[in-house]
């Protein structure tokens, strides 16, 4: 243990030479201090080409060569998620997601896949999520025809066997049982019902009566109803020629045709900005995880590109405002959170949250709704809003440095309905984000006064009653009993 505390310190140690080195290099070799030094500005990142195709029975395939190594990768989307799910059946997309490939197709088992899988050393794995189905295969080059075609027949005959569905059910139950376990989660969960309805589908969660509601008839009928090859993009990247594998994609999907699709829209958020103060009972724990925020924003808007340097400013990591006072200086939370999220179809939620001692839990309150407030008094200084970029454009890079990222991100824009260089444009944006951008964006999103709070503790600690912020609302997460 003294060993392991003594390696610790010496690195501590170490990088704090280091650190005392390389600024006296700058000084020295410059004559500047090193916060002085300027940097060229980053050069052009070059972006694969990525081939583009759509199969007779309406499947769009995104294709992306790669010799490096004898593998082949493929990622499909499948318009679909949960948000489609009947309000008696939450889980239901899930469930049909998991046993699509557990449950086997009407020709092997899923064991037998497992199997054949492991003899050819590759992968296909299915889920749905939110507000999109996947799939996924990894094989050798060699074995490509083996893979795909065991893609193809999950995606298009899976069985659901019912053990296999029973099985998928056990884990959820196991899930639903455990779910108040961990503060972080309740927090990020309740505080969700807060900003979208505890009704909203982007929020609910399945019971053990939604779970006990959901028959095989339920998967198929859930299958059938999106899985169609003109509902569905498709990835590929790796070691192939593009015009063998888009024939080799034929054969694998040949004989699925194509079907009249209707899908609902996506369901609109409806948020009105209040303030409120909401507890969660939490009596054997002697700290307080906080949340408090309100709606974000959506990636379509104009402002998204000074919102990414706000949010970097307020709430990037250690060079945040959030954790240089609120942790560093005042040294009141344990970790402190601070992010505007931005969805692609669905605004995404601001949110400050942390964890601190319960007999400083109003007191961080007030701190963190205090910066909060302070984006929309000044602008920022030249400083932070030249590391906030520096910080977003020297990473912008990494976003490319994988051909998995790239193509996935491609075909997720596709899916979404966004431009094919929105990265691109979102860099070339930020880089022209200037001081007045960003106080004017805190302004028009940012609501000091309207934001909801919730505090999962225990109460006879805090320093403070949390009604000196407000009427205070308890609520309940009790997890409603099996029915059977």
């Amino acid at each position: 243990m003294r060993n392991n505390r003594f390696s610790v310190i010496s690195v501590f140690i170490f990088l704090a030479f280091g650190l005392c080195f390389i600024a006296s290099s700058c000084t020295q070799r410059y004559g500047l201090h090193y916060k002085e030094l300027k940097y060229p500005k980053l050069g052009e990142v070059e972006i694969p080409k990525v081939e583009k195709a759509t199969l007779a029975n309406g499947m769009q395939l995104f294709l992306l060569e790669d010799p490096e190594l004898p593998l082949i990768n493929m990622f499909a989307m499948i318009r679909s998620g949960s948000i489609y799910e009947p309000t008696d059946k939450i889980g239901l997309a899930s469930i049909t997601g998991t046993v699509m490939r557990t449950g086997g197709t009407t020709t092997k088992t899923g064991d037998e896949i497992d199997e054949e899988l492991e003899r050819i050393a590759a992968s296909v794995k299915t889920g749905i999520g939110l507000n999109a189905g996947y799939a996924s295969m990894s094989v050798l080059k060699e074995d490509i025809d083996t893979g795909l075609a065991i893609l193809g027949d999950v995606l298009m005959n899976p069985a659901f066997r019912e053990d296999k569905i029973e099985l998928a059910k056990i884990r959820h139950r196991s899930a639903i049982a455990r779910r108040n376990d961990s503060v972080s989660q309740i927090g990020r969960r309740e505080f969700s019902k807060l900003i979208y309805g505890p009704e909203s589908v982007y929020t609910r969660h399945t019971e053990y009566a939604t779970i006990d509601n959901i028959t095989r008839d339920d998967l198929l009928s859930f299958h059938k109803k999106f899985y169609h090859p003109n509902n569905i993009i498709l990835s590929v990247w790796g070691d192939f020629d593009t015009k063998e594998m888009i024939k080799k994609i034929k054969k694998a999907f040949k004989g699925w045709e194509k079907a009249d699709m209707e899908l609902p829209m996506v369901p609109e958020v409806k948020y009105q900005f209040r303030p409120t103060v909401n507890l969660i009972r939490k009596e054997d724990i002697n700290q307080t995880s906080v949340y408090l925020g309100h709606i974000g924003g959506i990636m379509s808007d104009p402002d998204y590109f000074a919102l990414v340097v706000m949010n970097e400013i307020l709430g990037g990591g250690f060079t945040g405002r959030m954790f240089k006072n609120i942790r560093s200086r005042m040294g009141l939370a344990y970790s402190v959170n601070c992010i505007y999220t931005c969805n692609f179809d669905f605004p995404g939620a601001f949110y400050v949250a942390c964890h601190t001692k319960s007999e400083a839990t109003v007191r961080a309150i007030r701190l963190m709704m205090e910066e909060v407030k302070k984006m929309t008094e000044n602008e920022v200084t030249d400083e932070e809003l030249n590391l906030a970029k520096e910080s977003y454009l020297n990473s912008f890079v990494f976003n490319f440095d994988t051909k998995d990222e790239i193509i996935r991100r491609l075909m997720t824009y596709e899916y979404f309905g966004y431009p094919a260089d929105f990265l691109e444009k979102t860099k070339e944006n930020v880089e022209k984000v200037n001081q007045k951008d960003i106080l004017r964006i805190a302004r028009k999103h940012l609501k000091p006064d309207k934001m909801q709070i919730i505090a999962v503790g225990r109460p006879k600690d805090f320093d403070e009653p949390l009604s000196v912020l407000g009427p205070v609302r308890e609520i309940d997460i009790t997890i409603p009993a099996p029915t059977k």
